[in-house]
């Protein structure tokens, strides 16, 4: 059987990168195209030594990309920046399998929502348009999923990320002299990633969004009020029969920090804390922004949809 055909659309960022490794690194997919405005003509290799010493970057256009007749294009473009190429995609080839990092159809009904270990696969398995969760909403989704039929309210996400999730943009977000010795909150209300949780738990979601001098990774302080009182025994065997199975996800006794997230492929859970009265459960959940809360989970995706082993 030969491998999959991919594209990748926005190659210069963080996440880019990341992809072009996983992808390299598998018998099963063939990074076909790179596509960077910034890096077209250059080597691969020299952002991505996992690839194919013969690739360089291209600089494609929507049209270029839907006549390229790839099985899979994974979009990496920032936020309000994908729709010219799904649209050109819908109109010259719409079986080709589009996987979306941006939050553009996160909120689309027409579109798989890409979180398999709590939205489940059938539906990826079925879907040739897929948007990949966000990196906040992933931790704070999968600490939050298997307490849902619990919750006596609104459950609380501290988070704090490396800024590495800013992106490449200058900004104050990833300017690191800006964040030396720094906590920098910001988008209190209202961000897009408390929009996301809300909508696909199907709960009331408050979220609190810092980003700090790291460069990669994120930690979830999650807060649940309860409807009535557990123990912690009760919580541990929630979490493991909702993540039984799951090759990704790690359940861990005592508190996970930043360090064990970061690097890996999947996220760790743990650290679970009860109030004396039973009520109230924190919970801590970790990954790395670029990984499973980006790189990873698109590549899970694109394995899913083209029924290939995650």
């Amino acid at each position: 059987m030969s491998a999959a055909k991919i594209g990748l659309v926005g190659a210069r960022g963080h996440t880019g990168r990341e992809l072009i490794r996983l992808i390299s690194a598998r018998d099963d997919m063939e990074l076909t195209f790179a596509s960077s405005r910034e890096l077209g003509g250059k080597r691969i290799t020299d952002v991505a030594p996992e690839a194919d010493p013969t690739l360089k970057f291209v600089t494609l256009g929507p049209d270029e990309i839907a006549k390229s007749g790839v099985d899979a294009i994974i979009l990496a473009l920032p936020n309000g920046a994908s729709s010219s190429f799904v649209a050109a995609i819908e109109a010259r080839a719409p079986d080709m399998l589009i996987v979306d990092l941006s939050a553009d159809y996160r909120f689309d009904t027409d579109w798989a929502y890409g979180l398999p270990e709590i939205q489940g696969r059938d539906h990826i398995a079925a879907s040739h348009r897929i948007a990949n969760p966000g990196c906040y909403a992933t931790a704070g989704q999968l600490a939050i999923a298997p307490m849902l039929e619990h919750l006596a309210g609104a459950a609380h996400v501290f988070g704090v990320s490396g800024y590495s999730g800013a992106g490449t943009t200058p900004s104050r977000k990833n300017d690191t002299e800006a964040l030396r010795d720094n906590l920098m909150p910001y988008a209190l209300t209202g961000h897009i990633h408390e929009r996301e949780m809300s909508r696909h738990l199907d709960c009331d979601i408050r979220f609190s969004p810092h980003v700090a001098a790291f460069f990669r990774g994120i930690s979830a302080t999650v807060h649940m009020p309860l409807k009535s009182p557990t123990t912690l025994e009760e919580i541990r065997a929630l979490y493991q029969a909702c993540y039984e199975g799951e090759a990704l996800i790690r359940i861990r006794e005592n508190i996970p920090e930043l360090r064990e997230g970061a690097f890996q492929p999947g996220a760790v859970i743990g650290g679970f804390s009860l109030s004396a009265d039973g009520h109230h459960l924190v919970v801590v959940s970790v990954l790395d922004n670029l990984l499973k809360g980006a790189a990873v989970q698109a590549v899970q995706n694109v394995s899913i949809a083209l029924g290939l082993p995650e």
